[in-house]
């Protein structure tokens, strides 16, 4: 009999960009547990990123954002939790109101933190993107 073959599944992480700042959650599932990450989730069958990016935030904090591109992607291996994920950074700038923590049983809470002040535990993914030296806000904004 084979080994059950398993694949990465497909995360996107939002970078919502707002006065030179970026939108942070503090997580509450297993899954990454008290550390910080962006709006996000799973990639849907058939889905853009750009669609899932919108989706995710808008199921997440209840902002619109104004999408200007994908920008990075990371390979994440979660050991102890024994997954791994290909994780797709997209970027939107933030058009109004006020994100509320729309999943309690998701996430702690929701601010807006500079990108060179973002708080520790980091989730892998947004850990790994920082590791990059990437920043978004390389093309001026």
């Amino acid at each position: 009999m084979m080994a059950e073959r398993r694949l990465p599944k497909v995360g996107v992480g939002v970078i919502i960009r707002r006065d030179r700042k970026v939108l942070i959650g503090q997580r509450l599932n297993a899954h990454g547990h008290e550390s910080w990450s962006f709006p996000g989730g799973h990639l849907e069958y058939g889905e853009s990123f750009e669609d899932c990016a919108k989706r995710e935030t808008r199921e997440e904090t209840g902002l619109e954002i104004n999408l200007v591109g994908s920008t990075y992607v990371t390979n994440d291996n979660f050991e102890i939790e024994g997954k791994h994920y290909v994780t797709v950074f997209v970027v939107g700038d933030w058009i109004g109101g006020e994100a509320k923590v729309k999943e309690p049983d998701k996430m702690h809470r929701w601010q807006w933190i500079g990108w060179d002040k973002l708080p520790q535990p980091m989730f892998l993914p947004l850990q790994h993107l920082v590791e990059s030296g990437y920043s978004p806000f390389d093309d001026g904004n």
